[in-house]
């Protein structure tokens, strides 16, 4: 059996981290940073870092316009904390041109639980996969979750996992902690 394809945007963020996480997964991890790149995938990560800056290097890197309508055709992605905020369909103190991917028909606050020196950690309860060591960096929360969005969890009121058919979503960095159950989930419910 050939083992899936699953690219992980590499242009900015944890890029190898999510790359160890999916080998874990059993499937084959394939960086993008070309178009070319995107031939042949069977899923994407798109990984946390900088939202506005991943959002101008796609544009750079001729990536924004393939990989949205990939998105929309079907393509299932995975987005991590500024990935959230590039599949999402509006942005909270987002910056007047700042590119998305869309897909996702959610709105996001960018930074919404506060700057750097507010970033922390925590135990997350994510409905099909169990409690999580969520790290928080600067993270995004939903504040708009549209009807067929289902909100895999919270942070008090605020969803910080959700997925949507072929997407999904988290505001934290499951990468980081050596806990691949967030990146299985993705693979076998949504790549599958």
């Amino acid at each position: 059996m050939v083992a899936a394809r699953v690219g992980v945007l590499a242009l900015q963020g944890d890029v190898r981290e999510h790359v160890s996480a999916l080998t874990a997964c059993g499937v084959l991890p394939v960086e993008v940073k070309r178009p070319a790149d995107l031939e042949g995938l069977d899923g994407i990560v798109l990984p946390g870092g900088e939202s506005t800056t991943m959002g101008k290097l796609l544009r750079i890197f001729e990536l924004l316009a393939p990989l949205r309508e990939l998105i929309g055709s079907g393509l299932p992605a995975y987005g991590t904390c500024a990935g959230m905020i590039l599949l999402a369909s509006e942005v909270v103190d987002g910056r007047h041109d700042q590119e998305l991917l869309g897909g996702l028909d959610i709105t996001v606050r960018r930074n919404a639980f506060g700057s750097q020196v507010h970033s922390f950690e925590g135990p997350v309860e994510v409905a099909g996969v169990g409690s999580v060591h969520g790290v928080f960096i600067r993270a995004p929360w939903v504040e708009r979750a549209g009807s067929s969005v289902e909100v895999l969890a919270s942070v008090g009121e605020h969803p910080v996992a959700v997925r949507q058919g072929h997407l999904l979503a988290t505001s934290f960095h499951p990468e980081l902690t050596g806990d691949e159950r967030m990146h299985d989930y993705f693979v076998t419910r949504v790549v599958s």
